[in-house]
């Protein structure tokens, strides 16, 4: 699953370096992996920006230091990205600062924004099931997120593994399980 120019395995690798969490826990890579099938659901609907919501999808909960609350973790793992321009994140400004804003303002409940801004958002809300909690649609900032509410959920509280997303991102297709409950 090659998205623009990116080489995701290494954004990846570069992500794991320095994770503070279970690589298999409830904000670790099998989530990440829902919310870019997500999040490339809706851009389908939408016309967002697929290669934003893919880095999204890698970069928006990569510098959590926690399971619970974590303030300004969406902010830290924009500044990582930022980190990377250049060398694995390569957006022109305008794009970047879509990315950043869409990992710095994730978890505050902000339903405006632009279109791939709100597509990212509503990725990770649509994921909300791995965690007890099932996303309203009054909270979607989407038609498109609306739209696949029940699909996403259903694979959330299953803890769907989308191994070929994973696969795709270089991990080993049989190293994730659901944390212990």
């Amino acid at each position: 699953m090659i998205i623009g120019v990116h080489d995701h395995p290494a954004i990846l690798q570069a992500i794991l370096s320095g994770y503070a969490l279970p690589i298999v826990g409830e904000h670790g890579i099998a989530h990440w992996a829902r919310v870019l099938e997500n999040g490339l659901k809706i851009a389908a609907s939408n016309g967002a920006d697929t290669e934003v919501v893919a880095l999204f999808a890698l970069f928006h909960d990569s510098r959590r230091m926690n399971e619970h609350e974590d303030d300004g973790h969406g902010v830290r793992g924009a500044q990582f990205a930022r980190s990377l321009r250049g060398q694995l994140v390569h957006l022109d400004d305008a794009r970047f600062e879509l990315l950043f804003e869409a990992c710095a303002l994730h978890s505050d409940g902000v339903i405006d924004g632009s279109l791939t801004v709100q597509t990212c958002w509503d990725a990770d809300r649509l994921d909300l099931g791995r965690v007890g909690i099932k996303p309203q649609p009054q909270r979607l900032c989407t038609d498109g997120a609306r739209a696949v509410l029940e699909w996403a959920h259903e694979r959330a509280v299953s803890w769907h593994q989308p191994t070929h997303v994973l696969s795709a991102w270089g991990w080993p297709p049989n190293a994730h399980t659901p944390p212990d409950a």
